[in-house]
């Protein structure tokens, strides 16, 4: 009885590479939609609170080493959210206001005097009023 050849591994190379192609292609198309996805988030998320916020509602306290105060700023600024910064490092008041806080960390935001701790825009929405 004949027996198959073995395949060489030559013939396996194009095989295998394929094998990963698909997956690779659904990761990549997943990645994008979400990176879209966030994008309009955001979007979204700056144009409502550009609306709800007034000049002097929201005070963010923030570390001149926190990444997280960074895109927090970052986003206000793009988005033209109206926002007050103080760094706890070279601001003593600052440092007092972050201290009598009792905050466990940065970016701390005082949106109309109630504490935030962290950067969540949803979140500042609901106490400018918005849904």
């Amino acid at each position: 009885m004949p027996t198959e050849p073995t395949p060489t591994p030559a013939l396996l190379t194009p095989l295998r590479r394929r094998s990963w192609l698909r997956p690779l292609l659904i990761a990549l198309a997943a990645w994008v939609v979400l990176q879209s996805w966030q994008s309009y988030s955001d979007r979204k998320s700056g144009v409502s609170l550009a609306a709800l916020a007034k000049p002097g509602d929201i005070v963010m306290i923030s570390s001149e080493t926190c990444a997280y105060c960074k895109i927090a700023s970052r986003f206000m600024t793009e988005h033209q959210i109206p926002f007050s910064e103080c760094f706890i490092e070279t601001d003593a008041a600052c440092a007092e206001s972050y201290r009598a806080q009792q905050a466990p960390g940065t970016p701390t935001l005082l949106v109309r005097g109630q504490r935030l701790v962290g950067f969540d825009p949803a979140r500042i929405a609901k106490v400018l009023g918005g849904a």
